[in-house]
């Protein structure tokens, strides 16, 4: 017998999975580099992101109930390829000056990764006729856009005090 053809709503169920599991490292990830991070501001930026993804979380289980599907997570080897370098980043870099600097490329990589799994989903669901689920992957989309670009304007914040101390 034939195995069934695989479709473009059974990728978008399995990334769906991905990204739910990804989210739920993203929160941990978060968490540790809010308590590993040394200026407040960037503190506050991970632990306000941390809160932002917990409802993150929330929407995808709400996106799995409008398709139809359990709320199940599978394995994302890209993000635990993330997390462990983070985990080595704090461990060599953790107390010193670089510390910051670090923790926002490792923020940054999470943000890359969720922006292009959640822009992908989002064109899926437009091409899968799913409005309502499309409007709520934007709606992550846009927050882990915003993410991003907090964590920018950070490090170049970061990067300015770092040159004034050095002149």
């Amino acid at each position: 017998m034939a195995a069934k053809e695989k479709t473009l709503s059974d990728a978008f169920y399995e990334t769906l999975k991905d990204v739910f599991y990804a989210e739920k490292q993203s929160i941990r990830a978060l968490k540790k580099s809010a308590k590993a991070a040394k200026a407040s501001e960037l503190k506050i930026a991970f632990e306000n992101h941390a809160d932002e993804s917990a409802h993150q979380v929330e929407r995808l289980t709400q996106i799995f109930e409008l398709i139809g599907k359990p709320a199940r997570a599978k394995t994302c080897e890209a993000m635990q390829g993330i997390t462990s370098e983070m985990e080595e980043d704090l461990e060599d870099f953790g107390s010193t000056e670089a510390s910051d600097a670090v923790l926002i490329g490792c923020g940054q990589a999470i943000e890359h990764y969720e922006i292009a799994r959640y822009g992908t989903l989002k064109a899926w669901a437009r091409k899968l006729g799913l409005a309502d689920v499309e409007k709520m992957l934007d709606e992550t989309l846009q927050e882990e856009k915003k993410a991003d670009a907090l964590l920018s304007k950070i490090a170049e914040q970061d990067k300015a005090a770092v040159s004034v101390k050095a002149a």
